[in-house]
């Protein structure tokens, strides 16, 4: 029964990203895909994350008014709780875990390229969800 729901959620998040991405006009064709700039590797990697992974892994209303956008809710419902759900709010990442998903992909997150994403801009986006925050 448990293994059913789960593979509903994962069909659920992967129409609701295609549909979100498709009503949306896709992400990566609304937004211009950062350029380099003089900018500290978080300040990049906040960009680049903003342009790669927010439209799945940000905070929002998912497509069709669905409480979450499709990789958050995915969290969600993984962690149940134990872990933040946004990416954004996470403090146990280290860099070598968000390259092997980003590189590898998993579940319904598909892999990305080096021609997609270099190395460099995976170590900024890496740095940004790596960074240091104040304790709350």
């Amino acid at each position: 029964m448990r293994v059913s729901i789960l593979v509903a959620l994962a069909a659920a998040t992967v129409l609701g990203a295609f549909t979100y991405m498709s009503s949306a006009g896709g992400a990566h064709k609304a937004l211009a895909k950062p350029s380099p700039r003089a900018l500290s590797q978080v300040e990049r990697g906040r960009e680049l994350y903003i342009y790669w992974c927010a439209t799945c892994h940000g905070a929002g209303v998912g497509a069709e008014g669905r409480a979450q956008l499709p990789g958050t809710a995915a969290l969600q419902e993984k962690y149940q709780g134990n872990l933040p759900a946004l990416l954004e709010e996470r403090t146990d990442l280290i860099p070598e875990t968000v390259s092997l998903f980003v590189r590898n992909g998993i579940s319904v997150m598909p892999f990305f390229r080096k021609t997609e994403i270099s190395d460099e801009e995976l170590a900024a986006i890496s740095a940004y969800l790596t960074r240091p925050r104040p304790k709350r």
